[in-house]
């Protein structure tokens, strides 16, 4: 059966915190501020934050991309830096949104000293839901060398040159202990 998919029921308990049990959280905090300094401080200390959280997007935002262009520049794996991407994104997006507690949250992901807490998180979450498979002989994606025309920055090579830059000699490659592959 390719129609049946599994079912997840932390999904609803994910979803039901995201809509129920944050915004009242975030209600909370904002009465207990407003108690406490009053509600045109809570509603300008609200404004600023979401100031300081647009700073802080613009300012480590163009950080990671500099680091992911670096990165492919360089031909490696982005890993790290899409990772920072992606905790910038959603950081922002929680430090846009109005509420302290989404605010406090939003910034640990976004500064680049606790970013790495985040970081590991995230790495623990994706590696659970990747499947490892071994990448075909011919290299990543079944294109030679990787991907088609390589990474971007890396110097492209003609496929009958081998990479040292000596005579190509065709042949035929056996595996004595494996007859038959």
């Amino acid at each position: 059966m390719a129609g049946v998919t599994r079912r997840r029921p932390w999904l609803v308990w994910v979803l039901v915190a995201l809509f129920v049990v944050v915004p009242i959280v975030e209600i909370w905090t904002i009465i207990q501020v407003g108690q406490l300094v009053g509600p045109w401080w809570t509603i300008l200390l609200l404004v600023l934050d979401s100031i300081l959280g647009s700073w802080l997007i613009k300012h480590e935002g163009s950080r990671a991309f500099r680091a992911l262009r670096e990165a492919l520049n360089s031909g490696r794996m982005p890993a790290r830096e899409l990772a920072d991407g992606a905790l910038i994104l959603i950081g922002g997006t929680l430090m846009l949104s109005p509420g302290f507690a989404t605010d406090a949250v939003g910034i640990l992901m976004i500064l680049p000293f606790t970013r790495p807490l985040f970081r590991a998180a995230l790495t623990r979450v994706v590696a659970s839901r990747l499947t490892v498979m071994g990448a075909p002989a011919s290299g990543l994606g079944g294109f030679p060398g990787g991907f088609p025309g390589g990474f971007p920055g890396q110097a492209r090579r003609e496929p009958s040159a081998p990479p040292g830059g000596g005579p190509v000699v065709q042949g035929e490659v056996v595996d004595r202990d494996h007859p038959g592959r």
